[in-house]
């Protein structure tokens, strides 16, 4: 759904670099569901002139084969998008729970076992998740690992193709396979663990996924295949979460979901995000709650009444728009037109004119031409969105929009993400203008090049503004709020001296 759109194709792209290892002996090429196993001498990631090995990944090549493990430890490889880092780290949490040794993507040479939670939703992350089982597969061959698991969404869609195709790993799960997972280890589901998830990164963020699965009917969105249907998340355990986390240094949730404003229809009977996010609010020790991936027809308008009431809600949203041509959403099955995203978006903008609005769109949908590409370009520069993403559309088999024609090609595609990038760019640089002089609350996220890296409320994560300190000038220390002066600005990053 719409959360995946904003975790890939950024403005700025600030992902990490994509992960591809090198096998020499053999390769993979993907064409939707059909997996084909091909030799060669010389293989390469697709685009790459060179192999890339991944930087969190065992330097198997320099290994020694001969080695003796005294136990066995788990290395959990995540690939894609923020949801399924929180399933790795529930992963984790149930396997160092169960006394296993465990660790996310750890740079050790002694892992024996190897989980990969893959991605399956567009063609380049479909490659690079099976990049990734390859190279695993490969070390396992050589002897430099024992065994291989797959999970996540690569294997939820296309297991059956996976085992055929790639017998070598040892067992495939889908994205609601945990417990089966879990007995390949003698390990059991402990329930008591639920709220109290190891992270990955550093504590004073953290994402909270509120529900899994989607509804939604979207045409170009395979996630429902993959992640079923929406299931919330029961406020009581989400603020048991909160409460866990805050006591263990978080300042900052980043509520994720693959539509966040569809919360609590199935558990309260009625759209209950504004109850869950007041709820969230009350948590001591939290001074953060961002809200991502909000769908916007029958958005709910008291979550931004919510948002208004309590400072310690950003006033930030990510609400994926996909379109700005009426005819095009409604190819795509997004229930709502171009007037009425315009108009949501000024009724919120009314009522909190400081928020920062990150979308995504995405160029090259079936019936997308030329006039419907330039609607899209003129609501662009009407919105002036704050944070902008584009993805070009990716054919998807199974989805509604696979039984249409796919007849714009992708470096037409490309072009025009390129041209709306260069747009949003402009208008990055000057909203960013207006915010030299001023002062803002920013948390430190990482020191790094010889800045003290952060965000303010109107930055989230990887994907947003930056905010660098001169740290020969100023200390910081990562996980505080400081109170920064902008002295300099640039698309996206803003430079700024603590007061």
């Amino acid at each position: 759904m719409d959360v995946l759109f904003s975790e890939f194709h950024q403005i700025p792209l600030q992902t990490p670099q994509i992960s591809f290892f090198y096998n020499k002996d053999i390769c993979i090429r993907t064409q939707f569901s059909n997996f084909e196993i091909l030799q060669s001498s010389n293989y390469y990631p697709p685009n790459l002139k060179t192999p890339i090995f991944p930087t969190f990944a065992p330097k198997y090549r320099n290994t020694v084969k001969a080695r003796t493990l005294k136990k066995d430890k788990v290395n959990i490889i995540t690939m894609g998008c923020s949801k399924n880092l929180v399933d790795s780290e529930v992963l984790l949490t149930q396997l160092k729970g169960n006394g296993i040794d465990a660790s996310h993507e750890s740079n050790q040479q002694d892992n024996n076992i190897i989980i990969i939670n893959t991605c399956g939703f567009i063609d380049n992350a479909k490659q690079e998740s099976i990049d990734t089982i390859l190279q695993y597969v490969d070390a396992k061959e050589q002897g430099l690992v024992d065994k291989v698991y797959v999970t996540g969404c690569l294997s939820q869609r296309y297991k059956d193709d996976l085992e055929k195709e790639i017998p070598q790993v040892d067992a495939y799960f889908g994205t609601r396979d945990l417990p089966a997972l879990l007995k390949k280890f003698k390990a059991d589901y402990k329930h008591e663990l639920v709220g109290e998830r190891l992270l990955t990164h550093n504590a004073h963020y953290a994402y909270m996924k509120i529900s899994e699965g989607c509804d939604r009917p979207c045409s170009f969105c395979a996630i429902p295949l993959m992640r079923g249907g929406h299931i919330s998340r029961p406020i009581e355990e989400l603020v048991k979460e909160a409460q866990h986390k805050a006591a263990n240094g978080t300042k900052e949730l980043l509520l994720i979901a693959q539509d966040s404003t569809y919360y609590g229809l199935d558990l309260y009977k009625k759209r209950n995000l504004a109850d869950l996010l007041r709820n969230l609010s009350d948590v001591e020790g939290i001074e953060w709650i961002r809200l991502h991936y909000a769908y916007p027809t029958g958005f709910p308008m008291n979550v931004i009444e919510v948002m208004k009431e309590r400072s310690n809600i950003c006033n930030y949203l990510d609400i994926p728009l996909q379109h700005g041509s009426s005819s095009v959403l409604k190819t795509m099955r997004r229930g709502t037109t171009r007037e009425k995203q315009e108009e949501l978006i000024h009724s919120i903008r009314d009522l909190i004119p400081e928020i920062a609005i990150r979308t995504t769109l995405i160029a090259g949908h079936p019936g997308e031409g030329e006039a419907e590409f330039q609607e899209m370009v003129d609501f662009v520069e009407r919105m002036k969105f704050e944070r902008l993403g584009i993805f070009t559309y990716s054919h998807e088999e199974n989805t509604h929009a696979h039984s249409m024609e796919d007849i714009i090609p992708a470096e037409v595609k490309q072009e025009r993400a390129n041209y709306l990038m260069e747009i949003q760019e402009q208008i990055s640089y000057d909203l960013n203008q207006q915010k030299v002089g001023k002062e803002f609350k920013v948390l430190i996220d990482k020191k790094e090049n010889g800045f003290f890296v952060g965000r303010t409320e109107f930055d989230s994560v990887e994907v947003d503004n930056e905010v660098l300190i001169d740290a020969s000038k100023f200390y910081c220390r990562v996980g505080d709020f400081v109170q920064v002066k902008i002295h300099e600005a640039t698309e996206f990053d803003l430079y700024g001296e603590v007061v």
